[in-house]
């Protein structure tokens, strides 16, 4: 597939939510199992919890917010290829990759803040009613795989340039995978980044996505994160993740 024939644009319809989680899900779900996503997405692979799955992550892309040039703090994007269409010439287009970009700041007006709590941040009981158990495993592991990211927004606070661009999700298709797919991906967002005033773009990487951030200019900062979670929660499923960033602009 000729990298000319991949265009990444924001979603702009909620009709391309199935299709975004259903990528997620084929690779974080069935491809490398990862034990954070599965943990926030309970029955993702019942049709009951594929469907609230992406009830959730509607919401979520309905309720972006702007900053002050009003530009959206988050956006939804999407890597559409071509594919054959009904065999008389016709050509249809197929969503083969999608991620999350977010501008993320704890300067009113320069982006959404971070979560520092779980907790306050979403309805924890929606996902799993009743069991604090869970829910506080997940308001664990969600302050272990993000506590950089929180890090480092309030490091840059007092700065001049108070906002970073955080690659928040990105995952394809496993049958459009190594097509350069993901690359296209993230340099939309440090495009975009750079058009917004030049801000360093952050992630939290894993060991399928870490190679093409490398590649792009994004550097390791630290060791793997650690699961910084209760003993009974100890033995479960934590995926390796890096945080990488870009530096911050001179």
């Amino acid at each position: 597939m000729p990298a000319s024939t991949v265009r990444v644009e924001p979603i702009t319809s909620p009709a391309d939510i199935p299709r975004f989680f259903d990528i997620t899900a084929l690779t974080f779900g069935h491809q490398i199992r990862d034990g954070i996503w599965s943990a926030f997405h309970p029955a993702w692979d019942t049709p009951s919890g594929r469907e609230a799955a992406i009830a959730r992550l509607a919401a979520r892309w309905a309720s972006t917010t702007k900053d002050r040039n009003g530009e959206p703090n988050t956006v939804f994007l999407k890597a559409v290829v071509p594919r054959d269409g009904d065999g008389e010439g016709e050509e249809e287009e197929e969503i083969a990759g999608v991620a999350i970009w977010v501008q993320a700041s704890n300067v009113p007006g320069h982006g959404d803040a971070p979560a520092t709590d779980l907790g306050v941040a979403m309805d924890l009981n929606a996902l799993y009613p009743g069991n604090l158990t869970e829910q506080r495993y997940l308001r664990q592991i969600d302050a272990s795989l993000h506590g950089r990211r929180v890090e480092v927004v309030r490091e840059i606070a007092g700065s001049e340039s108070p906002a970073v661009f955080v690659l928040d999700l990105c995952v394809v298709d496993p049958a459009f995978q190594r097509r350069g797919i993901a690359r296209k991906l993230v340099e939309w967002g440090l495009d975009e980044a750079k058009r917004r005033g030049a801000l360093e773009a952050v992630t939290e990487a894993s060991a399928m996505g870490r190679h093409v951030y490398g590649q792009l200019g994004f550097v390791q900062e630290g060791a793997e994160m650690e699961a910084q979670v209760d003993e009974e929660f100890r033995g479960r499923s934590w995926p390796s993740n890096v945080f990488m960033r870009t530096g911050r602009p001179q």
